[in-house]
């Protein structure tokens, strides 16, 4: 059976009443008149432009006599838990325009936070009863405990009614049980979501690979075996280094399995890591698993937007008008991104 989820802790309620407030105004202010000037420095080309904006979208590009700052996508971080760690209304302000929530209560789903942060959430992860993480920091509902094939196909139909738009599984000793794995893979799948799997070990990220899981949700903490890094080419990883401390490890790992052809996506598992912004310790992570600071800064923001398929990620007329306006070329330093000069969301100036 389906474990009943039970109350929720005061974040998630601070989280739902901030958002039905916001739901009765505006989520970006006051946007300009179409044709309004917008942000001014080069683009990713080099180019000096300044952006025309068009409400919330890129109207054109137009040529400027000078430039003093990049014009540069903002940062999509893949791993989150805002109703853990309600700082949903501040993260714009850093740079990060959209982010992943890999374990909230179901009453979280579908809810639109304030000042225009697009949320992508799964829900409650699947687990077994009283497993991770009800066991431990989400016993408010963060998990969902499921023991037979029907009880997880009813938790997906559900939970994809509510509007998640991904999956995410519970492994490892104190999940789901493995027996389950492929059914729910193949249930997800069948309502177009990807499937994230909370695995660290070596054993689980092998089991969810054979089952046909898209996205490990952590770096794996336990080294991996060759087969294993081989199994996961084409698939995502993201990367949580710094949530479990940086260890040589996940380190290590994370390098094989990019050398591997797996898809780097940036992550800070924030509520459970208490950065409310980008990541100075995940970005230094990052480097010293051999990402270099071009690698770091796609990780960041035009890999992850083109994986969820969100409206920004290019700096072209069309695009959604979601800008970071960075001192100097993130690609040759990427710490830039970590202090963004100004912060344009959807048409409006928010830093």
């Amino acid at each position: 059976m389906i474990r009943a989820a039970r109350p929720f802790v005061e974040p998630i309620m601070r989280f739902l009443v901030i958002a039905a407030v916001a739901a009765c105004s505006s989520p970006h202010g006051t946007r300009p008149p179409a044709g309004s000037a917008g942000p001014i420095g080069r683009a990713p080309d080099g180019t000096a432009v300044m952006v025309a904006l068009a409400g919330d979208k890129i109207a054109s590009l137009a040529p400027s006599a000078s430039a003093n700052a990049w014009l540069w996508p903002p940062i999509v971080d893949s791993h989150v838990h805002l109703a853990y760690w309600d700082v949903a209304e501040r993260l714009p302000r850093t740079g990060i325009a959209a982010v992943v929530d890999l374990a909230a209560p179901e009453r979280a789903l579908g809810i639109r936070p304030p000042g225009g942060l697009i949320v992508l959430a799964a829900g409650p992860m699947l687990t077994h009863d009283d497993g991770y993480p009800l066991d431990r920091w989400g016993a408010d509902g963060y998990g969902l405990g499921c023991g037979d094939p029907a009880a997880v196909a009813a938790a997906i139909d559900r939970l994809a009614a509510a509007g998640a738009r991904v999956i995410k599984l519970a492994l490892d000793d104190d999940g789901l049980d493995p027996r389950l794995v492929a059914g729910a893979v193949a249930a997800a799948h069948a309502k177009q979501l990807r499937v994230a799997v909370h695995a660290l070990s070596n054993a689980s990220a092998a089991l969810a690979a054979s089952a046909g899981a898209d996205i490990l949700a952590h770096t794996p903490v336990e080294p991996l075996a060759a087969t294993t890094i081989a199994a996961w080419r084409g698939r995502a990883v993201i990367s949580t280094l710094a949530a479990f401390g940086g260890t040589d490890e996940a380190v290590a790992n994370l390098r094989a399995l990019r050398a591997a052809g797996a898809t780097i996506l940036y992550g800070t598992d924030m509520g459970n890591l208490r950065d409310d912004g980008p990541s100075s310790q995940e970005v230094a992570l990052l480097a010293k698993a051999g990402l270099d600071d071009a690698a770091i800064v796609a990780a960041m923001t035009t890999t992850p937007a083109a994986y969820w398929n969100l409206p920004f990620g290019a700096i072209a007329g069309g695009a959604d008008a979601s800008v970071l306006v960075l001192d100097r070329d993130p690609r040759s330093d990427a710490r830039a991104l970590l202090a963004p000069r100004e912060v344009w969301l959807h048409g409006v100036r928010v830093r």
